[in-house]
């Protein structure tokens, strides 16, 4: 049977009413109340005591807390606070009346502390973290609760001071050791696995079937440090008993480790799992939306943006998804002003950072463009994309040596796998000196993983300058025996059509658009099959073919048609 509320005792003052209603979430309510009660106030300071204003104050900034009203919210808390000081200032000089009101009143004083983490609150939401820390930084150590500990550490963490931000994750495991976002935080920050285990160990072992925990912290230590090979292993291994099958985290994990890796096919797949599971899951959509749109699943990539507006239009992971496909539609301006409105909603997404970092380097603004990458860099070090981004970037503006440098020290900081090396052997092709490194760089990369579509593409591009074509078909056949990819079809009919073998070459195209309709480059290559069945003329039709190598650049202006009027409109949202 349900309890039902007792009516309100004949004896409350009015602010005992308007605590009431506060504690029934009335806000909307307590908020005209307490407006005019502090206006009544304002008019007569004898009216109410020090402690009923502080408490008036309080609870109208929650009230205006609940409506999204932040910076008034942080004025009302602000006066609160200067409230409470004075009010200390008389308990301490002036003895208890012996007034009977008073005593239940001082015991149900809103926490001060509370009233700092509001404000804190408030001034993340109004993107003040140095207000936020200041405001945090002002309580005690020992007076801290957990939550105020967790919201320190995150903002440290963000505002780079690793070592504070370290301690407050400490502080929040000591008082909870289950407290898992903040044993990522950790991991996050280099603390070693073992040690952040050793923090939950007394637990693990006194509670029935968490054996499963430190494992769990095993493989998040390897996704920090890069190791995704022995993340994927771990994560695995987990999921496959039979207490955490099926969960959506680990699938989600387990998606994002195989994108890092390169391995796409299996991404989508552990994506598309997660997605069936929880039919309104929003992390992990961003990657999963920019790798269909990689693919050339343009439509699905809609449908995906479609579905998750209709769950949340606050998340940035939705104008992320429909960003990708505006970029991948070649509406560069628009694929900015998504990415831009992402980045407005979450300052941290990295994929919205790579979106509009990308847009950016089309547009040709390739100064801007770096300046997203290295953000996107600092927030996701592990990343192979962001730093392919900034490399792309270099390679862009000529900046060769730049780009060699980042390679190099990729290849460094992330060891020596096939990703790195075809990073690196990408920036030596650039360069004439260092053809034959590429080379050396690219075979270390196909004999690690013979099907690494960026290391194929490579190795190809290598071989089609030396004009070596039956070893570039022998390669893609091989590469495309246990997967179809759009790109390594076209190059394959490339290759075939430069060995006269035009049937097969136009089978080749035909695969190529059936994966990815708007390819544009498959789309010329039959195009210039055609002409090449008509015979007469030939050496006309290889002027015209000359001329049309600049198509792709043609398609990019023309796609601008509609970018003039989102420029319009990205200054209009203040977007620049």
């Amino acid at each position: 049977v349900p309890s039902v509320p007792r009516p309100p005792a004949a004896g409350m003052s009015v602010v005992e009413h308007v605590r009431e209603m506060a504690a029934a979430g009335l806000h909307s309510n307590v908020r005209l109340l307490s407006g005019l009660l502090l206006t009544m106030s304002g008019n007569n300071p004898e009216l109410f005591s020090p402690s009923q204003k502080y408490q008036l104050l309080v609870y109208h900034a929650d009230s205006l807390f609940h409506d999204k009203e932040y910076r008034n919210a942080v004025s009302k808390y602000t006066m609160a606070l200067q409230q409470k000081k004075a009010l200390s200032k008389t308990s301490k000089v002036r003895p208890s009346t012996g007034n009977a009101q008073s005593t239940p009143q001082s015991q149900c004083l809103p926490s001060e502390i509370e009233v700092k983490y509001k404000m804190a609150e408030c001034y993340t939401m109004l993107k003040q973290d140095k207000d936020a820390i200041a405001i945090l930084d002002g309580i005690p150590s020992r007076q801290r609760t957990p939550k105020i500990n967790m919201m320190l550490a995150n903002l440290y963490k963000k505002a780079g001071q690793e070592r504070s931000s370290v301690t407050s994750y400490k502080e929040v495991l000591r008082q909870c050791p289950l407290a898992l976002d903040a044993i990522l935080g950790l991991l996050s920050l280099s603390v070693k696995g073992a040690e952040v285990a050793s923090m939950t160990i007394n637990v693990i072992q006194s509670i029935p079937n968490l054996d499963w925990l430190s494992v769990w912290i095993k493989a998040y230590a390897f996704v920090h440090t890069g190791d995704n090979t022995r993340a994927i292993n771990t994560i695995c291994s987990l999921e496959k008993k039979s207490l955490l099958r099926d969960n959506v985290d680990l699938l989600g994990s387990l998606a994002d480790l195989y994108f890092r890796a390169g391995d796409n096919k299996n991404s989508i797949l552990k994506f598309e799992q997660a997605q069936m599971l929880d039919p309104y899951l929003i992390k992990g959509m961003d990657v999963y939306g920019y790798l269909l749109a990689r693919e050339g699943r343009l439509e699905d990539v809609e449908n995906l943006g479609c579905r998750l507006f209709n769950i949340s239009d606050q998340h940035a992971e939705p104008w992320v998804v429909s960003g990708c496909h505006s970029f991948y539609s070649k509406r560069y301006s628009r694929a900015l002003y998504l990415g831009a409105k992402a980045i407005q909603l979450n300052s941290n997404s990295v994929q919205a950072l790579l979106l509009k970092g990308a847009a950016l380097r089309n547009m040709g603004r390739v100064q801007e463009a770096i300046i997203h990458f290295r953000e996107a860099i600092r927030l996701a070090p592990c990343r192979l994309d962001c730093y392919e981004g900034l490399i792309e970037c270099y390679l862009a503006s000529s900046s060769i040596r730049e780009a060699m440098v980042m390679a190099n020290n990729v290849y460094k900081t992330l060891g020596a796998n096939a990703q790195t090396l075809t990073l690196l052997a990408t920036v030596c092709l650039e360069d004439p000196v260092t053809q034959e490194k590429a080379k050396t760089l690219l075979d270390k990369a196909l004999t690690q993983r013979p099907d690494y579509i960026k290391a194929v593409v490579k190795k190809a591009e290598l071989l089609s300058r030396e004009q070596k074509y039956e070893d570039g078909i022998a390669l893609l056949r091989n590469a495309l025996a246990n997967q179809s990819d759009c790109v390594l079809h076209r190059i394959l009919g490339d290759f075939l059509v430069a060995v006269n073998e035009y049937q097969e070459a136009m089978d080749q195209y035909s695969i190529a658009l059936s994966l990815d309709p708007n390819d544009q480059k498959s789309l010329e290559g039959m195009q210039k099959m055609e002409k090449e069945e008509s015979p007469t003329d030939a050496t006309q039709e290889e002027d015209v073919d000359d001329m049309e190598g600049s198509g792709e650049e043609g398609d990019l202006e023309g796609s601008d048609s509609e970018a003039a009027q989102w420029a319009d409109q990205e200054q209009w949202f203040g977007m620049q």
